[in-house]
């Protein structure tokens, strides 16, 4: 078994050389309907979004976690911090389970603060994390939220993971009735059901990140550590846009929701919110963009992105995300089969 240090810098090795999926998001099933007299200038269009206890972000996009834990991941925090700050993208910091449990690399996750000592940054535990812990991780980084990650598939394929996950919902709402500050619950890429949401809601969970199958895959990097694993693991997991109307029906419409797992693109941003998703995660390729060309790439991608979703809020005539309610759109392929399947209370098939 290797190290936990080593297994941090196995992740963004194996994270950078792997390609999404093997799963669909489900984000190219889904097509908006343009409006042709938008009556909207864009010149006003406003991002801005709000996260329930957490307050208004000026734009939507989330930096997702992705590590820390090891001296020598320590610059990517650095510099996702600089991205975050130059851009006003909310930054959840990856699992502080080291640094509470054994004080290891506290200052991995502690440089996010400096570098970006207004923003706003999410601290990161496991489900396991008992009460005290997950309030030293918040103070750790002077946390405005709490993000608690589900990551069961990973752990089944990691040869020295967790196997016992029978109080994970016990320890979450544990945390929740002690937390001083809101509490988001992210599956890392296998994706979120209405009844575990629903679960989640009634443990006192604010936030949901829906963290659904097509984006970066844990299994898949676990399998590429222990290739004597299970391998059909990376196969495994409900389709990102599934996810997110799965928890919209339990959650409500932009009531708390961030979704995630590879998204990549304006549209695909776009897409989610119309769903009902308050504000969109990105991880893995905000990382590429980091690695390849440094900070000032990354920060001029973000930038451009969120022009771009400013055109597809104008092209359906809204200036505001809480306007994207009456954008009509319809499904195809397997989403739209997915959907036939289910039952939702809100269908525009």
């Amino acid at each position: 078994m290797k190290s936990r240090e080593s297994r941090k810098i196995d992740h963004i090795k194996y994270a950078l050389h792997l390609e999404d999926g093997p799963c669909a998001t489900g984000f190219s099933d889904m097509q908006v309907m343009h409006c042709c007299l938008p009556q909207v200038d864009r010149r006003k269009v406003d991002l801005s979004v709000s996260l329930p206890g957490v307050g208004t972000l000026s734009q939507p996009l989330v930096i997702d976690a992705i590590t820390g834990g090891a001296e020598a991941v320590k610059s990517i925090n650095r510099d996702l911090a600089v991205v975050a700050r130059e851009t006003g993208c909310a930054m959840a910091v990856g699992s502080q389970y080291g640094a509470v449990r054994k004080g290891l690399y506290a200052d991995t996750y502690q440089v996010v603060r400096r570098e970006n000592p207004k923003g706003v940054v999410f601290a990161n535990v496991s489900a396991l994390a008992t009460p005290e812990e997950a309030r030293r991780a918040v103070d750790m980084v002077e946390a405005q939220a709490l993000e608690i990650h589900l990551n069961s598939a990973q752990e089944l394929a990691m040869e020295e993971g967790d196997r016992d996950f029978s109080r994970w919902l016990e320890q979450i709402a544990a945390i929740c009735s002690q937390s001083e500050v809101p509490v988001i619950v992210k599956e890392t890429g296998c994706g979120m059901a209405r009844e575990e949401a629903r679960r989640l809601l009634d443990c006192g969970v604010s936030i949901l990140d829906t963290g659904g199958a097509g984006g970066t895959n844990f299994p898949a990097i676990e399998g590429c550590r222990y290739p004597e694993g299970n391998r059909e693991l990376s196969q495994w997991g409900i389709p990102s846009a599934l996810s997110l109307l799965e928890t919209v029906e339990a959650k409500g419409w932009q009531n708390g929701i961030i979704a995630s797992g590879g998204i990549r693109s304006a549209l695909d941003v776009f897409r989610a919110q119309v769903l009902g998703a308050n504000a969109v995660g990105m991880a893995g390729n905000i990382l590429r963009l980091v690695r390849e060309g440094g900070t000032l790439l990354a920060i001029q991608r973000i930038r451009q992105l969120l022009e771009a979703v400013k055109d597809f809020y104008t092209l359906t005539g809204c200036t505001r995300g809480t306007e994207l309610r009456q954008v009509r759109y319809y499904f195809t392929g397997d989403l739209a089969a997915a959907v036939r399947s289910f039952s939702y209370g809100e269908k525009r098939i």
